[in-house]
């Protein structure tokens, strides 16, 4: 059970580790402090929603644009550009908040930026793996990345909170500007990491090419199909605040327990992670795994007292961890490396749109419903959509990391 480390015994995928752990510390932090000051700045929640909006385009654009690029460029040197451009949007949400008057639009603009290079670099960062450890370290890589990734989201807003009352907006972004240096040096030290074979430029056509990759291919398209039904009936994030306060008795305080929960038990998954390294059966596994979050939700949906609720959101976090792992596991084994970045800028575009989907659809649904329908039902449904997937898509079920490296 315990977390497999081979992979740190790669010095490049070590660097690389250690340098992400940094810079998504800081990135976590960056996440409450342009909010925070948006709101301090306006007093306007409905402008601190809009937010998410800014952001949501370029989410969902950009992430396919970065994947034919990462499939036609050396990925090192795509890093280290997106990378640079990260730390220099960075440095101007520093240099506006010492303004005399800081700017909300610049806030948003800078929002929008930094949400497309990101997503520019992500499709290359998460197609590396495969290039720095052997095959069969390939799971237990993607749950070391679980680790930083789930402790920035727990540690992150909580340091951040703590860093923001005491020194103020501005020391928060430079800090967040700093921890770039670890992650250029990590990056800056790994080797070229060309193609590996002749790729077509990067166009409209190539970026087709990668959905085209899909057709036929169950096992991927699965993983897909899984998750945006987790995601769209069974993520209940949005309905927090009201259950916190209506249904919990709490205030404040209260919903960000309840936030930080999922991410909590995805944390202690990740440190009881040695076993996904020895699955076969990934697409089994995957669909267990959905269907443990949808049961999870569904029992959340009952809990009237806070530590219930806590650890069944809890449990809910560590699922998808496992399940998010052996997905990113399957994608990376299952497709050559000159799609891989393609076919990551189709899932980074699939996992940043399913949850807001999934916030409409528990919200409208609580409005005309109750709460406890909302989110319950919610889980049923997760839990059924595995079912018809497991049946429609026979090929993902059966996927065996043994024998389909591609399947067709």
């Amino acid at each position: 059970m315990r977390v497999d480390t081979r992979p740190l015994r790669h010095r490049d995928f070590r660097n690389l580790w250690l340098g992400q752990a940094v810079s998504t510390l800081g990135g976590a932090i960056g996440t409450v402090a342009i909010p925070y000051q948006v709101y301090t700045l306006t007093h306007s929640t409905a402008l601190v929603g809009l937010l998410g909006l800014a952001e949501l385009i370029p989410l969902l654009i950009v992430p396919l644009i970065g994947g034919a690029i990462a499939d036609a460029l050396d990925r090192r040197t795509v890093l280290i550009r997106t990378e640079v451009g990260m730390a220099v949007i960075t440095g101007l949400f520093f240099v506006n908040s010492l303004l005399p008057r800081p700017q909300v639009w610049l806030l948003f603009v800078l929002a929008s930026l930094a949400a497309g290079v990101y997503s520019l670099g992500w499709p290359a960062m998460r197609s590396l793996v495969p290039r720095l450890v052997p095959e069969d370290e390939v799971a237990a890589a993607n749950a070391l990345d679980g680790v930083y990734s789930s402790l920035g989201a727990v540690a992150g807003p909580a340091f951040a909170g703590v860093l923001i009352a005491a020194a103020g907006v501005s020391w928060t972004y430079g800090i967040d500007c700093a921890t770039y240096t670890a992650s250029l040096l990590a990056i800056t030290a790994l080797p070229k990491l060309p193609p590996l074979e002749e790729v077509e430029r990067p166009s409209l056509r190539s970026i087709v090419d990668g959905f085209r990759f899909l057709k036929g291919r169950q096992a991927l398209i699965g993983i897909f199909v899984v998750d945006s039904n987790a995601m769209v009936f069974g993520m209940p994030s949005a309905l927090f605040p009201a259950i916190a306060l209506h249904r919990l008795g709490g205030d404040a305080s209260t919903v960000g327990y309840l936030y930080a929960a999922p991410y909590a038990g995805a944390l202690l998954g990740s440190l009881l992670s040695g076993w996904t390294s020895h699955v076969h059966r990934q697409g089994l596994a995957v669909t267990i795994c959905a269907c443990a979050w949808g049961a999870a939700i569904a029992g959340f949906g009952f809990a009237t007292n806070l530590w219930p609720a806590l650890v069944l959101l809890a449990i809910a976090g560590g699922a998808d961890f496992y399940s998010a792992v052996l997905r990113s596991t399957i994608l990376l084994r299952a497709t050559p490396d000159h799609l891989r970045g393609r076919l990551r800028g189709i899932e980074f575009a699939q996992v940043a749109s399913a949850p807001s989907l999934g916030d409409l659809e528990a919200g409208v649904l609580a409005s005309l419903t109750s709460l406890r329908f909302s989110v319950v039902s919610g889980g049923v449904l997760c839990i059924a959509g595995c079912i018809v997937t497991a049946l429609a898509l026979p090929g993902f079920l059966r996927y065996d990391a043994r024998s389909d490296s591609v399947p067709a």
